[in-house]
């Protein structure tokens, strides 16, 4: 018997003892290649020594002190080294322990932001069907995942939504990819008309959407088109790069590939790579000022925001992602884990899309190339994947909903930065295998 409340109350676990690189090892010392990095987080393999002495030098010299008292130089060289890779200067960054955390101080500056302007009518985020924003209150309030949603009934708020930027399934027959770009983003802007620019504080989206639709990038000049509707209606627009962001997708920030500057950009997973609980948020300078100068301040704040250790592993993760050059591998290895994913799986009957960027990438499972038709919910494809990869000594990401709720399957891929041909081509055997196994329909 166990005391624990696991995250599937009915399931059992095998217990990870140990991991090193790309690996991690069970009681039983069972293998299993991590081509997700768990869930976008080990960006640079398991137990790098740098990291785990950076860490373990940081316990011994001060593990926390509370940031309403004091600042710790991890922090300060942490936030020093995100702004620096930041487009415009004076970027400030505020830092949680988690993803829902980041977006839910996302929220809370939108707001306080409008009402220190002596706007507090502006309330509501508009964010996309199929998002994932995060688990808290908030956070799921504003996400759009049907099946998290769900399980929540009512409870939520139910602030608009729009489509997201999805071509492989509302792109029209004809229509161009930069058309469809452009008439998907143009459903903001009739969004915000319909419910009152005077009433939106914030667009929020993932440049390529993660978990909720298995790594969807948008379509030329979405997020272009997207700064222009938010520009015109004065609403601020929030980047959220919680999973592909901190290089994931070939560039430190996803942003930067869609040519567009948010006002709010949310990161975590990636910036401590596992070794500690870490998230930010990074706001633009006008947003901070504008706090500043209003002397009233930002109302707001966690007990481990700032946290020392942690700050200190996330400084050590990005200090070895620049100093090992690991985004160049991210652009190339990226390319590889593509090509090798479309000669593999590009002809295979339930396989309807490869798509991605960098080491992040999606593989969307459908009964019917023609039609895009998802498997019926009651084969529960997605269930039979996740325990067909762990019988393979696979860890991936399984998801499911991403066509309607209860509909559609995906896996997304996510390895750490430092994966290298051999592990992609394991990775092509592993599914392989799963595939024969699960999708025998």
């Amino acid at each position: 018997m166990t005391a624990v409340f696991y995250r599937g109350v009915t399931a059992t676990y095998p217990l990870a003892v140990r991991a090193e690189g790309m690996y991690i090892y069970d009681q039983e010392n069972k293998q299993y290649l991590d081509m997700s990095g768990g869930a976008a987080v080990s960006c640079v393999g398991h137990q790098h020594p740098q990291v785990v002495a950076a860490l373990c030098d940081q316990i011994q010299t001060m593990s926390f002190a509370h940031t309403a008292f004091f600042s710790n130089e991890p922090q300060e060289l942490l936030a020093d080294k995100i702004t620096g890779k930041f487009s415009e200067d004076g970027a400030k960054i505020y830092f949680t322990s988690g993803g829902s955390e980041a977006n839910e101080t996302a929220f809370k500056l939108a707001w306080q932001y409008w009402r220190t302007k002596d706007q507090p009518t502006k309330k509501k985020i508009i964010s996309r069907h199929h998002s994932y924003h995060g688990n808290t209150y908030g956070a799921l309030s504003i996400s759009g995942n049907l099946p998290r949603r769900r399980v929540m009934g009512d409870i939520l708020i139910d602030w608009p939504r729009i489509d997201p930027c999805y071509a492989y399934r509302n792109q029209r027959p004809g229509e161009s990819a930069e058309d469809y770009g452009l008439r998907a983003a143009n459903m903001l802007e009739d969004m915000i008309l319909q419910e009152g620019a005077d009433t939106i504080a914030a667009f929020i989206a993932e440049p390529v959407v993660g978990a909720s639709l298995g790594v969807v990038s948008a379509a030329p000049g979405y997020f272009r088109r997207i700064r222009e509707i938010c520009d015109a209606h004065d609403i601020l627009l929030i980047s959220d790069e919680i999973m592909c962001g901190t290089g994931r997708t070939g560039t430190f920030f996803a942003h930067e590939q869609e040519n567009f500057l948010p006002d709010i950009v949310t990161l975590a997973k990636g910036i401590a790579g596992g070794y500690q609980p870490l998230a930010a948020t990074l706001t633009r300078a006008h947003i901070h000022e504008t706090f500043v100068t209003s002397g009233k301040g930002f109302d707001h704040g966690h007990t481990y925001v700032g946290h020392a250790s942690a700050c200190a592993a996330g400084l050590a993760v990005l200090n070895v992602i620049d100093q090992e050059n690991l985004l160049d591998n991210v652009q190339k290895q990226g390319d590889y884990l593509q090509a090798a994913l479309e000669d593999a799986f590009g002809d295979h009957p339930y396989v309807g899309d490869i798509r991605g960027r960098g080491l992040f990438r999606g593989i969307e499972i459908v009964a019917d190339k023609q039609t895009k038709a998802p498997f019926p919910d009651d084969l529960k494809i997605t269930k039979r994947l996740k325990q067909a990869t762990m019988k393979q000594g696979l860890i991936c990401y399984p998801g499911g909903g991403s066509y309607q709720d209860n509909l559609g399957s995906h896996i997304l891929l996510a390895p750490p930065f430092i994966t290298q041909p051999d592990h992609i081509d394991q990775l092509i055997e592993k599914l392989r295998a799963m595939f024969d196994e699960v999708l025998d329909v």
